[in-house]
């Protein structure tokens, strides 16, 4: 099994719920949930102006490979009304792959480590609760 870090983040709708009901279909999909950060509300961060999110992070466990688990999380995103029109711009869901194991790779696909993960506070905050020390391991790593 690999240890995975999804980050959750939802500015339309009902976003409480849109980050509910992605957990629940990630779990009727096999993955085991380990942790679940308190969901927090952020400022949106680039593209145009648009509603504040709710984000969270979560730690689970997959039997799937890294490309297995994002075509399943763009099925969920599209299940729950994601439509990709502007980047950056409003979504009813945005799950992404931060970590996976200790797997990197970089694609025209998939990046991971997510590349601009230790810029934003509204994956650093979550995490750091569910998992300080990665986090402070990840920061140094950076320097």
């Amino acid at each position: 099994m690999a240890t995975i870090y999804l980050g959750l983040g939802s500015n339309l709708g009902d976003r409480r719920a849109n980050i509910d009901r992605s957990v629940s279909l990630l779990v009727d999909n096999g993955i085991i949930i380990l942790k679940h950060s308190t969901i927090i509300e952020t400022d949106p961060v680039g593209g145009p102006e648009q509603n504040k999110f709710l984000n969270a992070v979560i730690k689970a466990e997959t039997e799937l490979s890294p490309l297995e688990i994002l075509q399943l999380i763009n099925t969920i995103e599209k299940q729950l009304g994601r439509v990709r029109t502007i980047a950056n711009g409003p979504r009813s869901i945005d799950i992404d792959i931060l970590l996976f194991d200790k797997i990197e790779m970089n694609d025209s696909t998939l990046s991971i480590p997510h590349p601009r993960m230790l810029e934003r506070d509204f994956v650093l905050t979550p995490l750091k609760e569910i998992e300080p020390g990665l986090v402070k391991e990840l920061l140094n790593a950076n320097n």
